[in-house]
């Protein structure tokens, strides 16, 4: 091979390598969830780049990709009680990113590393933290631990208008949930409450004690009330009626006729013996 041939050999190979270095360079796939952020020569493009295969200037053009799925981050928070009572928490943020909220997210909230950018250092968290306060401010620490999904909801609620506020009424972040995992008081303050807490146990459950002697005490006046009017009607009943016994001795009878053993004069006791007893007894025989 002549040396002519050779350089024409050398310069075809490195041709070929530098369109394959550009072509390389100048596609890019954005992942399924994500939306990319075209950034070309440190100026971002004004509209997203939507997932799958697309184009772009090799080496001047950078695509950079942010996540639209649901996230979570962990977070712990610092918060004062209505009765300065200093409170520490455990929360978890549920949070994605609208779309139409991606490129401006990238450009206001890009840390030193485009790649991460700190929008849930430099937007989330702090507007949870201030939410959270303002919340806590309005409970006693005992009122917290007893309210957990009251104060959660609050901060929910005032994180999300503090969101909507950040630009225009525009929400850059969709905030899907805060959970409220702990909440954490000085031991002092955690013995305090539950003592406060047994102690009403105690009382209410005196009060239930007290109440139910009342009811048991009102019952018996009322049977004693029903058993002396109807032992007043039965006394006008005779007194009105004197054929009244009579009545219920017939009622009560059981069928049998009754024999007095006895003259009627003497002072002794009378027996009362029923006809069919003395029928059913044999007669003494004479001489004995």
């Amino acid at each position: 091979m002549t040396p002519q041939a050779l350089q024409k050999l050398i310069g075809m190979g490195l041709i070929i390598f530098v369109l394959v270095i550009f072509g390389s360079q100048s596609t890019y796939v954005v992942e399924p969830g994500n939306r990319g952020v075209r950034v070309t020569l440190g100026q971002a493009s004004e509209f997203f780049v939507p997932e799958g295969l697309t184009f772009k200037l090799p080496l001047v053009t950078e695509i950079y990709q942010v996540s639209i799925k649901q996230q979570t981050q962990q977070m712990d928070a610092e918060c004062y009680t209505s009765d300065l009572q200093q409170v520490n928490t455990e929360l978890r943020v549920l949070y994605s990113i609208p779309e139409s909220s991606v490129v401006e997210l990238w450009r206001s909230y890009q840390s030193d590393d485009p790649r991460s950018p700190s929008y849930f250092q430099g937007l989330i968290r702090p507007r949870v933290v201030e939410a959270l306060k303002e919340a806590a401010a309005t409970e006693s620490a005992e009122e917290i631990v007893q309210k957990r999904e009251l104060i959660k909801n609050r901060t929910l609620e005032g994180t999300r208008k503090k969101l909507g506020e950040t630009k225009e009424g525009v929400d850059l972040i969709s905030i899907v949930d805060i959970v409220l995992q702990g909440i954490r008081l000085s031991p002092e303050l955690t013995a305090a409450i539950e003592q406060k807490m047994t102690q009403e146990q105690e009382a209410e459950k005196a009060k239930f004690v007290q109440r139910q002697k009342e009811v048991e005490a009102k019952t018996a006046v009322i049977k004693a009330e029903g058993e002396a009017e109807a032992i007043r009607l039965r006394g006008d009943a005779l007194k009105q009626n004197p054929a009244f016994i009579d009545l219920q001795i017939v009622e009560k009878w059981d069928g049998q006729s009754p024999m007095v053993v006895g003259d009627g004069k003497s002072e002794g006791a009378q027996v009362m013996i029923p006809v069919d007893a003395l029928g059913k007894s044999t007669p003494p025989r004479p001489g004995r």
